[in-house]
Parts: C-alpha cells; structure tokens; sequence
C-alpha cells in the first residue's frame, strides 16, 4: 500500500483514490479481494470508519462488491469504469479549465492545440 497524500482533502476520498489507483495499474485484478477496512485503518493509522467511508463510495459506484462473511472484491468491468470516470475528471478538472483561460487570453484552438503537441515533445 501507498502512504496517503496529506493535502487537505478527506481521507475517506484518498483511500477510494488509492484503490481505484491500483485497479488502474492492475495491482488490483478483476475479481480480486481488496484489503479491509482494519487493514487499511492499521495501516493508515486511521479510524476504520474512515477507511470503510472510503471502500464503501467504491461499492456504490459499482467498482467494489462485497461478499458476505468474506471481504471486499473488484468487480467486473472495475478497471474500465474507474477509468472512464477518471477520464471524465480530467476533462472537468483540466481540459475546461484550460480552455476558458485559452479564451480568456485570446488563444485559438490550434494555437493550444500545438501547445498541447509541444508540451508532449517535451515530456
């Protein structure tokens, strides 16, 4: 497990980040069992109840299930949601934002395009 980031945003939401993380980068398959709560709270050195927070916004979004009497598991199609609900994120938390100061200083389309294109050459 990765240490949490503390940047001020809600544990609960660092941990559903963290698994969802790990879906993405298949350290978490389809099917597989996610630590527990107690674990990620002794871990973490946080309230359990913090840590189910955390699991259980991943079970409402249909990225986790729980079997009874036996943990938390990725569900089917896990890496493709996070994925595509990561993507949707991006666009919201970055691409609109980018554009609206793109219009605001006056930067067409193609001149952010090769901006883009630039940005990549030089990663």
């Amino acid at each position: 497990m990765k240490q949490l980031i503390d940047d001020g945003r809600p544990i609960f939401l660092q941990i559903s980040e963290r698994i969802e993380d790990d879906i993405i980068e298949g350290g978490l398959p389809e099917e597989s069992q996610v630590p527990s709560t107690n674990q990620f709270a002794a871990f973490y050195k946080i309230n359990p109840a913090t840590a189910a927070k955390g699991v259980n916004l991943l079970v409402d979004e249909g990225i986790l299930y729980k079997k009874r009497g036996i943990g938390m598991f990725v569900a089917e199609g896990a890496r493709e949601k996070v994925i595509n609900k990561r993507k949707e994120q991006f666009f919201e938390e970055y691409v609109t934002t980018m554009i609206h100061e793109a219009k605001k200083l006056g930067i067409t389309v193609v001149q952010l395009t090769d901006m883009v294109r630039r940005g990549d050459e030089e990663q």
